[in-house]
């Protein structure tokens, strides 16, 4: 299938892995690109060496094009981002922040620049950045999705732009595809499908959660990490967005997240300074979040651990390979395609 993302960024089919934090490490996003997508690379927890690592190893298991995905405000994200256009990343995803030195950086040797977006407002700054395109992540999506769902969301900005479009938010398989595409869409992001894939380092008893869920046992809350954030119905995500975060228990948990991370936590402060009081408290709030996302991919502890996860996970009841899941997904739209929309 041939889109104006394909075209782009030369890729198979119009699929993409987004850059989910822990979730998207080398061997995931390699495993997509190979099957044809487009895997973008976290950059999120990352140290600037940590990021460069990545790459390479990326690099060593794909020819593919793939991406690094870097949220601007949070910490490292900036000094990722420099190395990602040192390494001659194809395709850059940013997001949280103003990136015109992204995108200058990256179409100096032709590279690409997607922005993720998550509303109308941030729509119109990321194409006035000149970027490529455009993630436009609805209501329903994992972590950060915005108010409106992506049934609206997605032909409201396609209204604002010719750019090409991914369409994040509930996709999961060729239905979610085709319905994509006729919003005005050139791509779908699939996160937790791809998460609860064989090649995904998600704890084994989390992706067993993903397949058992239904599509309504999810949360939305600010009280996560200060934005809008959906993540599992378990008792973990219940403790962590029971109420909101007062500066003591941010502390609180950003000390803990250090110790047991055995991470520094001058650099998150130092980071903290840097961006002034709004921009210190919402990287505070993400270091107090770190611990808890860790604890639920990579230990499958759901007490103490909260899991990012988007409603399509009530889409999702099987645990196949990368290529398998990408097969299926073409195949699904081919035939819906063929069946139920060709004219006799």
């Amino acid at each position: 299938m041939k889109t104006r993302i394909t075209t782009l960024l030369g890729i198979e089919h119009p699929i993409v892995l987004p850059g989910m934090t822990y979730v998207a490490v080398p061997e995931l996003v390699a495993a997509v690109s190979n099957a044809g997508g487009l895997g973008i690379l976290a950059s999120g927890g990352l140290s600037a060496e940590e990021c460069r690592l990545a790459i390479q190893q990326v690099r060593a298991l794909t020819d593919k094009p793939f991406g690094v995905g870097c949220s601007l405000l949070l910490p490292g994200a900036t000094e990722c981002a420099r190395v990602a256009l040192q390494e001659r990343v194809p395709v850059i995803n940013v997001s949280m922040g103003r990136a015109e030195w992204v995108v200058q950086g990256a179409h100096a040797y032709g590279g690409k620049v997607i922005a993720t977006v998550s509303n109308e407002k941030h729509a119109r700054s990321a194409i006035d950045m000149g970027v490529d395109g455009l993630i436009v992540t609805g209501h329903e999506a994992a972590a950060h999705g915005g108010a409106v769902t992506s049934l609206v969301l997605i032909p409201a900005v396609r209204d604002m732009t010719d750019l090409p479009i991914i369409a994040a938010g509930g996709f999961a398989d060729g239905r979610g595809l085709v319905a994509a595409l006729a919003l005005g869409a050139d791509a779908v992001a699939m996160g937790t499908r791809f998460a609860a894939s064989r090649e995904s380092v998600v704890h084994a008893a989390t992706k067993q959660l993903i397949i058992d869920k239904p599509a309504e046992d999810t949360i939305y809350s600010t009280n996560f990490d200060t934005y809008g954030c959906r993540v599992m119905h378990t008792p973990g995500g219940q403790k962590y967005t029971a109420r909101r975060l007062g500066p003591g228990l941010v502390i609180a948990r950003s000390w803990r997240a250090a110790r047991e991370l055995n991470t520094p936590l001058w650099p998150l402060m130092r980071d903290a300074l840097r961006q002034g009081l709004v921009g210190a408290i919402k990287v505070a709030y993400f270091g107090a979040a770190t611990l808890a996302m860790r604890k639920a991919i990579h230990q499958g502890d759901h007490d103490e651990g909260v899991q990012l996860i988007g409603q399509s996970q009530g889409l999702v009841h099987d645990m196949p390979t990368v290529f398998e899941i990408v097969e299926r997904v073409m195949s699904q739209a081919a035939d819906i395609v063929k069946t139920r929309l060709e004219q006799s």
